[in-house]
């Protein structure tokens, strides 16, 4: 009687390299993932399951936690206020998405038809230039700019005969001059995805539609437009999601909402109710509310695209 012996498999190919599923590849893993996976951990996935548990507590952050298990999410449903920070949100997140669409892409196609290497890289510095300034500096530079008494923003239009309004003041204009300012400091990121996105297009495709006699319009919107789809989406969804969590400009140039909560956004209104009001159970309930709308309004963008999006 033979006793039968498991083959032993190797752990390295016979080059010496790891084999697939090894526990040397499996730790190597393991060592580049880990550091992202632990400030995921520590940096989304705790304080979202903190938000979660600290939405069914009232809690001033001095006294105790009490329970009061849905009584932050009912409180919402009659908080006119939370409505107008919501309604100001998606105005806002709305116009941004349009705008940085037509902007960026409109940008992207002149800077792609410019013949000077030269000036092409000029054009993409000076437009992706704002970018990288703070939103403090940004915010605090068009307000002195549109400043009423002694902007130079508000001196120019004077002089070609427009009479500004009191930009950060009035009801009417406020958020309109936030929306404007977002666009001059973060277009220059969509323009640069928009360029990368219109150089994949291939050259033989435009030149066939324009041997074929189709005019600029019709190439853009035939060819251009459809085979940029991908990169359009992708474009979409991120301004929306930045849109939407807009805080730094609005509490820097109109604190506390703006004039009759014309610029209170949802975020903003969950700090003051969370660090202002102290109220950190029902901020809480109004961060849970923000990501559920967020997930719901991705979610919808991801089915709609299934109906434009040219994925070949």
């Amino acid at each position: 009687m033979t006793a039968t012996v498991a083959p032993v498999r190797p752990s390295r190919d016979i080059d010496g390299t790891p084999r697939a599923g090894g526990r040397s590849q499996w730790l190597a893993g393991s060592i580049f993932v880990g550091p992202a996976l632990l400030l995921f951990v520590i940096f989304v996935l705790g304080p979202f399951i903190a938000a979660i548990v600290l939405s069914l507590f009232s809690w001033d952050m001095l006294t105790p936690a009490t329970f009061s298990g849905l009584k932050n999410f009912k409180a919402m449903l009659s908080d006119d206020l939370l409505y107008k920070a919501l309604g100001n949100t998606f105005v806002f997140a709305l116009a941004s998405v349009v705008t940085h669409l037509i902007g960026g892409l409109l940008l992207a196609l002149g800077v792609d038809a410019l013949r000077s290497r030269a000036a092409s890289y000029f054009v993409r510095t000076s437009l992706f230039f704002p970018f990288v300034i703070s939103w403090a500096a940004v915010a605090l530079l068009w307000k002195y700019v549109l400043d009423p008494t002694f902007g130079m923003g508000t001196y120019y239009l004077t002089k070609i005969g427009f009479n500004p309004p009191d930009w950060f003041t009035d009801p009417s204009w406020a958020l309109p001059a936030i929306i404007g300012i977002d666009w001059w400091h973060t277009i220059g990121f969509t323009f640069v995805i928009m360029l990368a996105g219109l150089q994949t297009v291939p050259g033989q495709l435009i030149e066939a539609a324009r041997v074929d006699g189709c005019g600029w319009w019709q190439r853009l919107w035939h060819v251009i437009i459809p085979m940029m789809s991908p990169t359009i989406f992708f474009a979409a969804v991120i301004t929306f999601i930045g849109a939407f969590q807009i805080f730094d400009p609005v509490q820097i140039i109109t604190p506390n909402g703006g004039p009759e909560n014309s610029t209170l956004t949802i975020v903003m209104y969950l700090y003051q109710k969370g660090f202002q009001a102290f109220q950190v159970g029902y901020a809480s309930s109004v961060a849970i509310l923000v990501f559920v709308i967020m997930a719901i309004v991705t979610a919808l963008q991801f089915w709609f695209a299934r109906r434009w999006v040219h994925q070949s």
